[in-house]
């Protein structure tokens, strides 16, 4: 099955590909998510007038990482609901970390018709299941990854959206290019055929201080703009910066990011070993 509903002929059911991940209910009621991802959405307007932007220029995903269906599913019709009540705000996009959970979930929210993105390290013998649902993959950081799914998604009809991510803060734990090669690599994923280089990606320091955040924001902006300012095949589309998560969005609407990915604003605090502070 992917995005349309349909299971392709002749494949086994992807959610059987994997072992399950457990997951769990939101640590906000059901009936919380919907206030909470509405005071998502003030502050990222908010921030966005305090920047002299647009409010449109800023588009919200959830990232959903150990959140159950249902929470998720809550989560969409509350901005479902929203939108049609004249909120004025671009649905959201869902992430995931993992694939073993974009495939658990993905097939129960089909009605829903979300768009998914990849945001976590994605290992090249798992392309084919997380392509079967995500529409873009944020976390391209090497000609390995990039190529592989180049390959995948050859003959299809639409390019692939890939953000390059880039380890701003060079911190060990974080995955992510080196900025001083993530411009070069940007150039060269952009050329490959079948996909369509939509952006940068980072994930913050890891810090008290605005102003080491923010210096990583200001190093992915730029980075951006040296890649488009190169002219070269593919890179005209690359304006996206994903950057920012809960407790960091003022700060990377500031520096211009275009995507900000939250969890635990809409979800509650996530417990999970190896979450990354303010998702």
């Amino acid at each position: 099955m992917g995005p349309s509903g349909a299971r392709a002929p002749g494949r086994t059911p992807c959610r059987a590909e994997f072992r399950p991940l457990p997951v769990r209910s939101g640590l906000v009621s059901i009936q919380d998510v919907a206030r909470r991802l509405a005071a998502v959405h003030e502050r990222v307007a908010a921030a966005c007038r305090a920047a002299g932007r647009a409010a449109g220029d800023v588009q919200v995903l959830l990232a959903s990482k150990t959140m159950d269906v249902t929470t998720v599913r809550a989560a969409l019709l509350a901005d479902a609901a929203a939108r049609a009540a004249g909120s004025g705000t671009a649905p959201v996009l869902l992430g995931e970390n993992r694939v073993q959970e974009l495939v658990a979930k993905a097939p129960d929210l089909v009605d829903l018709a979300p768009t998914w993105h990849v945001i976590g390290p994605l290992q090249s013998n798992k392309v084919n299941a997380a392509l079967r649902w995500a529409t873009a993959v944020e976390s391209v950081a090497d000609d390995a990854l990039a190529q592989r799914l180049a390959d995948r998604v050859q003959g299809r009809a639409t390019p692939l959206d890939v953000w390059v991510q880039v380890n701003v803060s060079g911190e060990a734990a974080k995955h992510g290019a080196e900025p001083g090669s993530a411009a070069a690599l940007a150039v060269r994923v952009a050329a490959l055929p079948g996909l369509r280089l939509a952006g940068f990606m980072t994930v913050g320091a890891r810090s008290d201080d605005d102003r080491v955040v923010g210096a990583g924001f200001a190093r992915l902006r730029a980075i951006r703009d040296e890649v488009v300012a190169t002219g070269a095949d593919g890179t005209a589309h690359a304006h996206g910066l994903s950057m920012g998560m809960s407790g960091d969005l003022e700060l990377a609407v500031a520096h211009g990011a275009t995507v900000v990915r939250v969890g635990t604003a809409v979800f509650g605090s996530r417990v999970a070993a190896g979450d990354p502070p303010g998702a």
